[in-house]
């Protein structure tokens, strides 16, 4: 399982580097003008660095003149390959192998070097490798999300590992084709108080995830520095710096096909550098190295791997995959009202209202304007009675301004020592919408007592059914405390990551603030995360089921508990495409629940965009209209005339009667970890033309989307790999031809959305109606899409929509669909909720059935059908059977390739 190279005062020897066309060897023995470009690892990250200072750090100097050709980032400043640490002791353990480490020459370039380090490697499973270094004198920051323990000897791995004895390094190779799949024998391994520097070969230039940021899916390695600490910013400046969620993952296809990923799990401010090696740098500021790296080998498959260790996303409520609507700017009860009569009377369907800081009283959490809003608890009882439901927002920092007596939330707070601390133990001060505040500690081993006892009271007035929690990076209007922060290098730090020229405090809280298990300089980009696990836990005990988080700061783990939307957006083209790239980052981060503010929260809309984002949103998996006060009007769908109502209503309807299949597919992604929504590269990461796709995306990997996303656009061209496509809409299938996939151009209708079926899937749909309350009650209906073998197969996972727990409990009920040789079987593998025999299927759709003869008779559990209830289209090879009223609790046979004989 392990291999050693002993190569004193040596490189990995003989390992091979793609770079474009070229071949790049790693030299034994380089000298600094042997260092190819690529492979220059940055000595000097700060800025205006000088050779006279590079050379003090034993580095080498060489300016470039041919600038222009590599970018303006390439380091001057680079590492030679003779320096670090090196492997003094290795021990195998019952799960891998434990090893010390020394430092053996010059140290890091900020002091305070771990002279002895300690590496733990853990085979935890076939596929996944955990690698953890640390000082073991000295106890340092380890983020406290749960991960599974190893508890079981793992006899054989998809992977080996290796390392080199000085400089230290490790590497992971696959073994089916010994692809290196890590490699941290390159640049300078540092391990400082407050540096931690590790590098790696990657295998291709195929990179994903790494968030949260904004950019195409698909990660540029030209020199890139990406900052990761949760901060709170308008979402377009995520282009260039950090944004409010941190996610150190990400995702690799080799050049093969092949997938794997790795995950550092560390929680510092941290910089990860990408360049053209291609390699990849992390540079963090605390805490210690922490790698999970796994072997896939599909997309799917190391997404899954990644979220059995972090935990799998939570079930959403079925309301929760209606659509939302909420503006910031309704200014009282009776417009919020307005809107919602609006819709209904617009036929638009919607299920949820949500109300942004404009119900509070002064802004102040757990309070609603009686003057503005009064009436909200009836109003909400009234939502209810219509099959509706209500969120409304939370902030973190809570008033502490009102006078002893007059506020419990801040009143208990302090009875319960709950708020975070300046490094002296007073009390740290913000400053947030309501004024001066305090911030609860999510940390703290009372703090979910606390919260419950806020949120549950309030609910007694306002029985909302869902939380959204903003603003929880921490944000704060001054900067660390009103009163500053104490001089400390947790304030500010000896090297700080490229997140703008702001301090580590700017917008937040102070680093040297106490929670309950450490200083903010190690839990600030948890704030987020601790805050969703408390919220989702106090909803569950106070409604007795399933509900909605929705929080702007994430975590690996946040899935777990909740969904993210993607910040504070704007109202143009370029926001409405670059959506797309960020839910299916966060599909891949775990957090499957995401969606972006439709027709964007900053700007004011168009009623063109607004449209397009409409019929966009429709299809991402959290479907929420959202606006800030300072635009110019409002922009649901009513107010903006019928192109946008009409548009709404349609992708609406056409989303509300794929929700069983949506629902389906976040049952899966609960269990297995699985993506909802995911690129087309996780299906078919073999064809090159998909690896970049970011302006399509899929819903499992049987529905195909192809939104509109260029203005005045009259047509759309989508990608379509090589298998079978059918129209959504009418069956007709789109030729790809051999094995190769296909550029077509669709029409760029605003009366529909370009969706189409692959072939081999059964896709489940129910009528739909205004309300998922309402649609719930309706009838189903099969698409059944046939691949090049005439098979396919789907399956339905339904339960009441908001229990807790129904798949543990065995509350609900799950049916196959297998087609085959011109039939299809419904099997129901599992009835426990019983319920669902009181609904029906009506109608089945075969897409495709022209791949075989043309049937004479069909048949239904050996009956024939009626002649006038079997619909055949030549032109588009369809086949549709209605009327079948069949309840869905009882399996069935469909036969449409009998050759005349029902027997």
């Amino acid at each position: 399982v392990f291999s050693h190279a002993c190569m004193a005062q040596r490189r990995i020897a003989g390992l091979v580097l793609l770079l474009h066309v070229s071949i790049v060897e790693v030299d034994s023995n380089p000298s600094c003008a042997n260092v190819p470009v690529p492979l220059r690892f940055d000595c000097h990250p700060e800025q205006n660095a000088t050779e006279s200072n590079c050379q003090l750090r034993g580095c080498c100097w060489l300016a470039l003149d041919e600038k222009s050709l590599h970018g303006e980032a390439v380091p001057f400043c680079f590492y030679p390959g003779d320096s670090g640490y090196r492997v003094t002791d290795l021990q195998s353990t019952k799960f891998g192998l434990n090893a010390s480490l020394k430092l053996d020459s010059q140290g890091g370039p900020y002091g305070n070097d771990v002279k002895r380090l300690a590496m733990m490697v853990v085979m935890e499973t076939e596929t996944r490798l955990h690698v953890k270094i640390f000082d073991p004198s000295s106890e340092r920051f380890e983020v406290p999300i749960p991960t599974p323990p190893s508890n079981h000897k793992v006899f054989q791995t998809s992977y080996t590992v290796g390392y080199t004895e000085y400089p230290f390094g490790f590497s992971v190779t696959r073994n089916s084709t010994n692809t290196v799949v890590f490699n941290s024998s390159v640049g300078r391994f540092i391990f400082e108080d407050q540096f931690l520097q590790i590098s790696s070969i990657l295998p291709s230039f195929h990179l994903y995830g790494l968030g949260e940021h904004v950019a195409p899916l698909k990660l540029d390695l030209n020199w890139k520095v990406m900052s990761l600490f949760a901060r709170d910013r308008l979402t377009p400046e995520g282009e260039t710096h950090n944004l409010y969620g941190v996610h150190p993952f990400y995702l690799n296809i080799e050049n093969d096909g092949n997938a794997n990923g790795v995950f550092l799990l560390n929680s510092n401010a941290m910089d990860i550098v990408l360049q053209p090696a291609p390699a990849i740098t992390y540079r963090t500021i605390g805490g210690i190295l922490d790698f999970y790296i796994f072997l896939g080998p599909t997309p799917g498959d190391v997404i899954q791997q990644y979220t059995e260790v972090i935990g799998r996303t939570f079930m959403p409520p079925y309301w929760g995959l209606g659509f939302h609507l909420c503006r910031w700017g309704y200014r009282s009860l009776d417009s919020t009202r307005e809107v919602v009569r609006a819709m209904q009377l617009a036929g638009i369907p919607q299920d949820t209202q949500w109300n942004d800081i404009d119900y509070m009283d002064g802004s102040r959490d757990f309070t609603y304007n009686n003057y503005t809003f009064a009436g909200l608890p009836e109003f909400v009882e009234e939502l209810h009675r219509n099959g509706m439901h209500y969120v409304v927002i939370l902030d973190p920092g809570i008033s502490n301004s009102q006078g002893a007596g007059n506020y419990p939330p801040y009143d208990d707070g302090i009875k319960m020592d709950i708020f975070i601390k300046k490094a002296s133990g007073e009390l740290l001060v913000g400053r947030v919408w309501p004024g001066l505040t305090s911030f609860p500690d999510f940390f703290h081993p009372s703090a979910d007592e606390y919260w419950l006892e806020q949120i549950k009271t309030f609910h007694k007035k306002v029985p909302f059914d869902g939380l959204w929690i903003d603003m929880n990076e921490v944000s704060n209007f001054v900067n660390g405390d009103v009163v500053g922060c104490p001089s400390s290098t947790l304030e500010t730090p000896p090297y700080k990551p490229y997140m703008d020229n702001s301090q580590l405090y700017d917008g937040t809280l102070c680093m040297t603030a106490k929670t309950a298990i450490s200083t903010q300089y190690n839990v600030h980009s948890l704030y987020g995360y601790s805050e969703t696990v408390s919220t989702m836990k106090v909803l569950k005990t106070i409604l007795g089921k399933r509900s909605i988080v929705i929080s702007r700061s994430t975590y690996p783990n946040s899935g777990q508990h909740g969904g993210h939307w993607l910040g504070d957006n704007k109202s143009a083209w370029p926001d409405l495409y670059l959506s797309i790239p960020g839910i299916l980052n966060f599909n891949l981060f775990g957090i499957p629940f995401v969606g972006a503010d439709i027709c964007g929260f900053q700007l004011t809309t168009t009623v063109e965009l607004c449209a397009r984002w409409m019929q966009l949103g429709a299809f991402y998996p959290f479907s929420r209209n959202h606006n800030t006060k300072d635009t110019l009007q409002a922009q649901d769908p009513p107010s903006l005339g019928s192109l946008v109502v009409n548009a709404s209503r349609s992708a609406l309807l056409t989303r509300y009667s794929l929700l069983p299949y949506l629902y389906t597919l976040f049952h899966e992604a609960h269990v297995t970890g699985m993506t909802v929504a995911r690129p087309l590269l996780f299906e078919f990461p073999h064809d090159n033309e998909a690896l970049a796709l970011d302006r399509q995306f899929l819903w499992g990997s049987g529905l195909l989307i192809s939104p509109v996303l260029e203005e005045g656009a009259t047509s759309v061209t989508a990608y379509f790999p090589a298998c079978h496509w059918y129209d959504f809409y009418n069956g007709s299938e789109v030729i790809t031809s051999g094995p190769r996939g296909r550029n077509v151009t669709l029409p760029a209708s605003m009366d529909y959305v370009n969706l189409h079926v692959r072939g081999g899937q059964v896709l489940i749909l129910q009528q739909p109606n205004t309300t998922t309350t309402a649609s719930r009650r309706n009838p189903f209906e099969l698409i059944v899409a046939l691949d090049k073998k005439n098979e396919s197969f789907g399956y339905l996972f339904w339960d009441d929509g908001d229990s807790l727990d129904t798949h543990k409990k065995g509350d609900y009920t799950m049916i196959n669909y297998t087609a085959a040789w011109g039939c299809l079987n419904a099997t129901v593998v599992w009835s426990g909720y019983k319920t669902i025999g009181s609904l029906y299927l009506e109608r089945v759709k075969i897409f495709g059935f022209g791949t075989s003869k043309q049937p004479s008779v069909v048949c239904f559990n050996g009956l024939q059908i009626e002649s006038d209830h079997v619909t055949i289209s030549n032109s588009t090879r369809t086949l549709t059977v209605s009327h079948l009223h069949w309840p869905m609790n009882k399996n069935f046979t469909l036969d449409w390739g009998g050759g005349g004989d029902c027997q």
